[in-house]
């Protein structure tokens, strides 16, 4: 179906400031926001091949501005939980049949359909009186802050690609939010969101929405006795730091996160102690692909913390089946990752195994073509 082509509001014309900017693929990932001022030798370059590409790459990552987060702490987390709890109640813990006892988290029954809901009301529950938020995101994220705004009265404003889903954009547009159109790609968006007035609320990199993510387990105080192993899937990392930081205050908790075979910026980051960029593949599960933020401190607060591992497409494939098959869940290729995992034997189970399904927002065609036998 073609999409509208009508803007919500027009943010104006596309200026070329003479930067360039990181390609990124997948939906609300870790991406590289900042601009690059790029030598003028590259912007000349016509040379297409692959160390040409390569070099494009390095000037990019080496000339990036760092925005100042902070990592969030127990407090934080302590903050985040009154936040959701307030307005949400404990998603379901289901045996699963993966393995001897394992459970399935189901996400997938928050009222926006993922768990990105929870960062969302703890970012804008955390806003200082009468600050706006803003942000940028045609997904999850996007839907999240827009029930939080609901819930709130906050004033949010959420910046879209003039390419974005219009299906998506419309729910986005259901909730009380000043939506913007602006620019061709999600960096385009993301670059205006930035220059709005108000808090910019990123989808992961946000001491808030990081502790937000990790009230997910706060409810498992609640519902299971440990040990646990953990198993969540990882794009940006906000998820998997979130669990992190909550297990760390546990302390019978083993986590492990499930990047996508394509996209494993979280996991280099962590090796190198540093965030670095990867090349990233394409995938149909537009949740986990995508590069960090420079200075992101999604890797730092996963630390040592969580193990990591990553899955293919057919393995999600696999995953997406059998939760239809054995359980009559639909869950967006993201959302299946940890059970693609389990699935596959790559996860050693340690205590009673809790896989987070994260969300089901996924189109019908998508959904169809992912779980269709070849």
């Amino acid at each position: 179906m073609a999409e509208d082509p009508r803007p919500v509001e027009d943010a104006g014309p596309v200026e070329d400031p003479g930067h360039r900017r990181v390609r990124r693929r997948g939906r609300d990932r870790c991406r590289d926001r900042a601009l690059r001022a790029a030598p003028p030798r590259l912007h000349a370059r016509r040379d297409t091949g692959p160390p040409a590409r390569a070099a494009r790459r390095r000037a990019r990552r080496a000339a990036v501005t760092v925005r100042a987060v902070r990592a969030p702490g127990p407090d934080d987390l302590e903050r985040a939980w009154r936040a959701v709890s307030a307005e949400l109640g404990p998603t379901p813990l289901v045996p699963s049949g993966l393995a001897p006892g394992a459970l399935l988290k189901l996400e997938t029954c928050q009222p926006t359909g993922a768990f990105k809901v929870r960062g969302a009301l703890a970012a804008v529950a955390a806003l200082p009186d009468g600050v706006p938020a803003v942000t940028a995101s045609a997904g999850n994220h996007g839907l999240g802050m827009g029930y939080a705004a609901a819930k709130s009265g906050a004033d949010v404003t959420v910046v879209v690609s003039t390419r974005a889903s219009q299906v998506k954009v419309d729910k986005i547009g259901a909730y009380p939010v000043r939506l913007v159109r602006h620019g061709l790609t999600y960096d385009e968006a993301e670059a205006h969101a930035m220059t709005l007035p108000g808090h910019y609320v990123s989808p992961y990199n946000d001491p808030a929405v990081i502790a937000g993510q990790g009230t997910i387990g706060r409810e498992l105080d609640r519902q299971a006795d440990g040990p646990l192993t953990v198993i969540a899937p990882v794009g940006g990392g906000g998820l998997l730091a979130g669990l992190c930081l909550w297990a760390r205050e546990r302390g019978d908790v083993r986590v492990v996160g499930v990047e996508s075979a394509v996209s494993r910026g979280v996991s280099a980051s962590v090796a190198a102690g540093r965030v670095v960029g990867v090349d990233v593949g394409e995938t149909f599960a537009d949740g986990l692909p995508g590069n960090l933020e420079p200075g992101c401190v999604t890797p730092a607060v996963i630390g040592d913390t969580a193990e990591l591992t990553s899955v293919t497409d057919d393995r999600i494939r696999t995953a997406l089946r059998w939760l239809f098959r054995e359980h009559g869940l639909v869950a967006e290729g993201a959302g299946a990752a940890g059970v693609a995992a389990v699935l596959a034997g790559q996860v050693e189970i340690t205590g009673r195994p809790v896989v987070v399904v994260s969300g089901r927002n996924i189109t019908v065609s998508t959904y169809v073509a992912a779980i269709s036998e070849k």
